[in-house]
């Protein structure tokens, strides 16, 4: 085992010595510098009963994709393989994976019967010739086949590197269709993965920065249906929906749940001001949490629920604050050049996302929550709105290309920079926020 981590981690920082003593599961952060792709085999799995064979088949593509695009992992192809699995039960042939170089090894099998799927799997430290702790199963039905397989790569990542896995999460987006000219935006959403895409507003009215529920249920959004911005809250499972705050004379936007689920927060406008404030998710007052001249605005709290993040321009331009989440005085942590806006605390609580405009060019950057360590992972004619996937290790965010259509686009890239690419999704996308875990 230590060999395959080992391998993996070329190029990466080990967070200290006393991690790798604990019985718990080794924290690995990945900074900089070049990683080599630890090389995997993942047989096709075995079909146990009848009907089974088209799963086997495509679980085991879906758990590589999952597993090679996140640039940690080579997937050695099935055509090199010198040995196959023809019985989930048999021993493992370790000899015939060490000299394909296969570092790990995963190795399933799927049964059906009606609507019911299970589905089993091992993995395997090829070089150690033991097993990466106990066998698992996952229980669902035929149409969740896909889920079963994200769960099953989050299991073969999390064992492999000591993190959580990402793979079975959704991401809810602004859907955009149709020319420049006349646009038309839904919120959608779908798979991490661009996989399973639903459609949950169907009005002509703009919705901007849709924010997941601490327990991925529901959706605040901001639409224009009523003419001027509002804040709603929706339910993923039934698409109701209801305006969350409706003030006469009030505009109110970039909600964001904290932590608890209990309560939001969002920028308000008044008499020509834009404060920060909170109120209890199931209606009540708003209460205030900034009061100056400036526009405050992109609120998000951080993972224990005692901060909030956001940017304003009371210095003059474009900067992110932290304040306690009851208010108070702010602190500016951002200090470079340029302006920064969209702040969103990482899960980890060890970083916050942003996007920085300096020079022309947009970025997605990260720094410490002091403000430190900044580090811009994108360069681009327009890169805006990062969120975070549930393990803190991977940021999606919205880009749009110079002389393109005017359509944007999700892309991912991860947190040492690395990685980056383009999320599949139909027709134009921006705006996204990922879910937590399933």
């Amino acid at each position: 085992m230590m060999r395959l981590l080992a391998s993996l981690l070329m190029g990466v920082m080990v967070l200290g010595s006393m991690a790798m003593a604990q019985s718990g599961p080794l924290r690995i952060e990945i900074t900089d510098g070049v990683v080599e792709p630890l090389p995997y085999a993942v047989p096709e799995f075995v079909a146990e009963s009848s009907g089974a064979n088209q799963l086997a088949a495509d679980l085991s593509r879906v758990i590589a994709e999952d597993l090679s695009g996140t640039g940690l992992f080579r997937e050695i192809p099935e055509k090199a393989h010198i040995s196959q699995i023809t019985n989930f039960s048999s021993p493992v042939q370790f000899a015939d994976w060490k000299a394909i170089n296969a570092q790990a090894l995963i190795t399933g099998a799927v049964s059906v019967s009606g609507n019911n799927l299970e589905v089993k799997f091992r993995v395997y430290d090829v070089f150690a010739g033991q097993e990466l702790g106990n066998g698992l199963r996952f229980k669902g039905t035929t149409d969740g086949w896909r889920r079963m397989a994200h769960k099953v790569a989050d299991a073969v990542y999390s064992r492999i590197t000591g993190e959580g896995g990402y793979f079975d999460s959704r991401v809810v987006f602004v859907s955009e269709t149709g020319p420049k000219n006349d646009r038309r935006k839904r919120l959608a959403i779908m798979d991490y993965d661009g996989a399973g895409l639903q459609y949950l507003t169907d009005s002509n009215a703009i919705v901007l920065a849709p924010r997941f529920s601490p327990t991925g249920d529901k959706v605040l959004y901001t639409s224009y249906e009523t003419g001027f911005p509002r804040v709603f809250v929706l339910d993923v499972g039934n698409v109701q929906r209801k305006v969350l705050q409706d003030q006469e004379g009030t505009m109110s936007f970039a909600p964001r749940f904290a932590p608890d689920g209990k309560s939001v927060v969002m920028s308000i406008t008044q008499n020509g001001n834009t404060d920060i404030f909170s109120m209890p998710i199931n209606g009540g007052n708003p209460r205030r949490l900034t009061s100056s001249p400036a526009i405050d605005t992109a609120p998000s709290f951080s993972p224990d629920g005692k901060q909030i993040v956001f940017e304003s321009d009371r210095s003059g331009n474009q900067q992110l604050y932290v304040m306690s989440a009851n208010g108070g005085e702010p602190k500016r942590i951002s200090f470079g050049q340029g302006r920064y806006g969209t702040p969103v605390w990482s899960p980890r609580g060890d970083l916050i996302a942003f996007t920085k405009q300096n020079k022309g060019r947009f970025h997605i950057g990260v720094m410490r929550a002091d403000g430190s360590e900044e580090r811009l992972l994108t360069a681009s004619f327009l890169d805006e709105g990062p969120t975070w996937a549930p393990n803190g290790r991977v940021i999606m965010f919205t880009r749009e290309t110079q002389g393109a259509d005017g359509s944007a686009a999700l892309y991912s890239v991860d947190v040492s920079g690395r990685n980056l690419k383009k999320v599949r999704v139909q027709g134009g996308a921006s705006d996204p926020a990922w879910s937590p875990l399933q």
